[in-house]
């Protein structure tokens, strides 16, 4: 080996393989011969040739050693390109009868996984670049199709997964997505099922029926139904049937998040606010004109001019004061500390809500009393339902990127490299670096 060779090898980095040779060519295939003094074009690609220095090992089980069976064609990787020169690695695998398993696969190699034709270095690059960049700038930029690009990613993505810790599921958030206005799919909504203890989803299906839940919970093995103790969602109804139909999901609480059970509040004051100047002549109108954003923004984050603006359209009207303070009640409930604390509060609630001559609070009551049992549980589980909503924007993000996709796999594992940001600390940071090695071998059984 020459001392090139040798500096090649050493630049590549998979030990048990060596650099025999090395060449430029052309896209169309026709080798350039390097002159001395001149440079080699950019658009010429470097071919590093090499061979294995020990012995092979089973892709199945990694084990050592094994008997030739067949020796295959030379095949090609693509590389990181070096020095503006795309890089393919090319080599002659072999297929090996296993002493072990008793397979007859090809061996593996040190840079890449079966069945692909780029190294892991380059998925880890390619799924790192379009973590921020849509896939087709990412694909331009390399020189590779659309389609090349998105595999690439994905494998780079499942083998980053599947790095992590499992972790049992406990408190299931369950929420519908919009796709958005550019598809041609018959739902316009997915369900996603998230793990409101780490924050990240763990599940995507089409549309939003009680069927699409079920379906995922047909998934699910009994030991897994049983460590559930907690669904959050909001009030939306074939949720929250799907749940109760499951046999072996009837010892899960359904609890609905505050998030919504305000919205319900928030609409009936604004309600109250369109009857009170907006439907109540031209005087009044001009006064509650532009008011919205001050009647649903809670007490406590208003400023002192914004209280007095408040007092002084509760002192045109006396059932929008009420409606307000009603709101302003709820919000404390649902902050109680305990359920006993919750329960007090909302019942004081719907004392306040059930007259019928108020329209908008007595569809409050009405909603409130429907739901008051998963309402109650909110304030005895307290499980992190604010990880529900959060997911919206990195949703809403990656919809945007992403629409047209129907590979819900592919959008779960883009998902949860969104939500947990692997790039936040060190120890993140060195497990998706290391994602272009060689994965662990196994130990013999």
């Amino acid at each position: 080996m020459s001392q090139r060779s040798k500096s090649l090898t050493q630049i590549l980095g998979f030990g048990g393989w060596r650099v025999v040779d090395y060449f430029f060519e052309r896209p169309d295939g026709t080798r350039v011969e390097a002159v001395a003094g001149y440079d080699v074009f950019p658009n010429t690609r470097l071919v590093l040739r090499v061979e294995r220095r020990r012995v092979a090992r089973c892709e199945t089980c990694h084990a050592i050693g094994g008997k030739l069976h067949e020796t295959l064609k030379s095949r090609r990787w693509k590389d990181l390109p070096w020095a503006g020169h795309p890089v393919e690695i090319e080599a002659t695998p072999t297929r090996i009868k296993c002493k072990r398993c008793g397979s007859t696969g090809v061996e593996m190699v040190a840079w890449a996984d079966p069945y692909q034709r780029q190294t892991r270095r380059l998925q880890q690059h390619l799924a790192l670049q379009a973590a921020s960049m849509p896939v087709m700038h990412v694909a331009a930029q390399h020189g590779l199709s659309w389609g090349t690009v998105r595999r690439a990613e994905g494998a780079a993505l499942a083998r980053w997964d599947a790095t992590r810790p499992s972790v049992v599921l406990r408190q299931g958030g369950v929420d519908e997505k919009w796709l958005g206005r550019r598809h041609k799919l018959d739902h316009d909504f997915v369900t996603i099922v998230s793990n409101l203890e780490i924050g990240q989803p763990v599940w995507i299906g089409p549309g939003r029926s009680q069927d699409t839940l079920a379906a995922w919970f047909g998934t699910l093995s009994p030991r897994q139904k049983a460590a559930i103790v907690v669904f959050a969602m909001d009030m939306h109804a074939p949720f929250s049937a799907a749940v109760r139909a499951d046999a072996k999901l009837i010892h899960a609480h359904i609890v609905h998040d505050s998030f919504h059970v305000m919205k319900q509040a928030l609409k009936a004051v604004d309600e109250v606010r369109r009857q009170t100047f907006f439907r109540a002549g031209p005087a009044m109108r001009a006064i509650g004109r532009g008011k919205r954003w001050l009647v649903l923004r809670a007490w406590e984050r208003s400023s002192d001019d914004h209280r007095d603006q408040l007092r002084f359209l509760f002192s045109h009207n006396r059932q929008l004061a009420r409606a307000y303070q009603i709101a302003e009640e709820l919000r404390t409930a649902l902050r109680a500390p305990d359920r006993l604390s919750t329960e007090i509060g909302l019942r004081r609630i719907l004392r306040r809500t059930a007259s019928r001559r108020n329209k908008p609070l007595r569809k409050l009551h009405d909603c409130l009393r429907d739901h008051l049992p998963a309402i109650l549980n909110l304030g005895e589980y307290r499980p992190a339902t604010g990880r529900i909503e959060a997911l919206n924007n990195n949703w809403e993000t990656l919809v945007r990127r992403a629409r047209g996709y129907r590979d819900y796999d592919y959008l779960l594992l883009k998902l949860k490299f969104m939500t947990a940001n692997p790039i936040r600390n060190d120890v993140g940071i060195k497990r998706f670096l290391a994602l272009d090695l060689p994965p662990p071998l196994r130990r013999a059984s």
